[in-house]
């Protein structure tokens, strides 16, 4: 069992956090459980996470209906180990000693579930490798 000072910290942001960086946060959540701790935000928040996605997500049997789209704040990046961003360009406040990613990824806002599913499967690939990479192997 790892304790809070060695739980790695993961930092997710878009503009909206209303689709990528909820996804990559209920995955990373999903899978790692109590081993990292998730953040999710959004340098211009939206009022409600994208239908789309939360249906996208429930198809892949991760119900995320009841998250909110939570605004970007100084405290959350320092207080986090990887920050990975998904567009959001040069809002996101940049700190020393901080591991950034940019993940690449196309916008779901506007897009129908069939749209978000090549989404969706792109960044739970992504967070598993991300987890691999941040989290020591689980006992057998």
């Amino acid at each position: 069992m790892t304790t809070p000072a060695e739980r790695p910290s993961v930092l997710f942001v878009c503009v909206h956090n209303a689709g990528r960086s909820q996804m990559a946060a209920a995955f990373l959540t999903h899978l790692a459980g109590d081993r990292v701790e998730v953040r999710s935000a959004g340098s211009a928040p939206a009022d409600t996470v994208n239908p789309a996605v939360v249906a996208a997500m429930s198809e892949a049997g991760i119900d995320i209906s009841a998250e909110v789209p939570k605004v970007l704040t100084v405290e959350a990046v320092q207080a986090s180990d990887v920050v990975i961003t998904m567009g959001c360009g040069d809002t996101c406040p940049v700190f020393p000693g901080k591991r950034y990613l940019d993940w690449e990824l196309p916008d779901p806002a506007g897009q129908g579930a069939g749209a978000v599913r090549p989404i969706r499967d792109e960044i739970e690939r992504r967070v598993r490798q991300l987890l691999n990479e941040i989290t020591p192997p689980r006992a057998a």
